[in-house]
């Protein structure tokens, strides 16, 4: 059974830095895609960044490009690294994964099989 833990969130002033880790467990298969997804209240949940544990590709969701870095180590544990924080970027941030064989990871959520339950990160101006 495949368990995604989030941690990492917090609470942070504008322009600064947080660094969220996925811990993930149970994988059956190593040809995964891993992503990032948030969540503000109010609003649907949205994607972040995807990576593929084979063929890497990180891929950003445009509001978050240049700020922020997904990245996974060989226990297939993810990363968001995450710069220049703004308040809109408030919100839940959960962790997702899918077994892909694709070189490209879905974007929309609900490909996404496995999640974690969220952690949250808040950016006061």
């Amino acid at each position: 059974q495949v368990q995604l833990m989030e941690s990492g969130g917090g609470s942070v002033e504008t322009g600064g830095s947080l660094r969220l880790s996925c811990a993930g467990s149970g994988y059956t298969n190593d040809q995964l895609c891993l992503g990032w997804f948030r969540q503000a209240p109010g609003r649907e949940r949205e994607g972040v960044a995807t990576i593929s544990t084979r063929f890497g590709d990180p891929r950003y969701a445009d509001s978050v490009k240049g700020r922020i870095t997904i990245s996974h180590d060989n226990d297939n544990n993810l990363y968001l690294q995450m710069n220049s924080l703004k308040p809109e970027d408030t919100a839940m941030y959960y962790c997702a994964a899918v077994t892909w064989y694709g070189a490209t990871c879905p974007q929309r959520r609900g490909l996404y099989e496995h999640w974690g339950r969220g952690t949250q990160v808040t950016v006061s101006s």
